[in-house]
């Protein structure tokens, strides 16, 4: 009894020093290293949002710069692209890359993940959906959203294929993203967002609704633009054959 006894305590102290308390939902999620965030959240999120206000601005002239004929919504597209792909291939690989330790990062990139863990703390247990999700988006979505963006500026004719592609690649992993979770709350009564509304309502649901109203309305547009193409190549090739 004493022997067992002493490995018990033996293994509650092991997990105790492998998975320290914390606080992220459920409360009995297992966070490899957890060290609490040294910087404050205002600071992060000025960090954070401030890089991606000087590069969407940054974007905009350049692409004035390179392309002065570009309209209002070519211009938007090249910016949205440009961040997305930013974001994808930093934020997002930088992810893919630790997941594992996520937990005890101090760096400005793994406390902004453990912040935006709050809303979701599958980001910091090692969840194989997650980080499937996350690595495909940075492997392809983000290289393809920078390409979109060169073949915007250039007017390539691939410009629309490319874009209706990768962002339906957005839109289908952002969809089953939310899937998910919902399934995971509503039919095995897991929540991992904190009661607080502001992680699920901004952090979770704004910040990465962006991805469906965004990719949603650029498929919808590529479909337009290359039905009409379309139409009129098969129009002139009739009226090829009519002469």
């Amino acid at each position: 009894m004493a022997a067992a006894a002493a490995a018990l305590a033996l293994n509650k102290t092991a997990n105790s020093v492998l998975y320290p308390p914390h606080p992220y939902y459920p409360l009995d999620a297992l966070v490899n290293g957890y060290v609490e965030n040294k910087d404050g959240v205002p600071y992060l999120l000025t960090l954070f949002f401030g890089a991606c206000a000087i590069l969407f601005t940054a974007t905009y002239f350049v692409g004035q710069s390179v392309t002065p004929k570009l309209n209002r919504v070519e211009l938007f597209s090249t910016m949205w692209f440009v961040l997305s792909g930013a974001i994808h291939l930093i934020f997002e690989g930088y992810y893919a890359l630790n997941f594992a330790d996520m937990g005890e990062k101090q760096t400005i990139l793994g406390q902004l993940w453990k912040e935006y863990a709050f809303s979701d703390s599958r980001y910091l247990t090692q969840n194989a959906f997650v980080l499937c999700m996350e690595s495909v988006t940075a492997a392809f979505w983000g290289p393809g959203c920078l390409i979109v963006a060169y073949m915007i500026v250039v007017r390539h004719p691939m410009r629309y294929p490319l874009q209706m592609l990768v962002s339906g690649g957005q839109f289908y992993g952002d969809v089953l993203y939310y899937a998910t979770c919902g399934f995971d709350h509503f039919v095995w009564g897991k929540t991992y967002a904190r009661p607080e509304p502001f992680y699920f309502w901004f952090y979770f649901f704004f910040m990465n609704f962006i991805w469906i109203v965004i990719p949603g309305y650029l498929i919808i547009e590529g479909s337009i633009i290359s039905a009409r193409a379309i139409d009129k190549a098969q129009r002139q090739e009739k009226g090829k054959k009519v002469q």
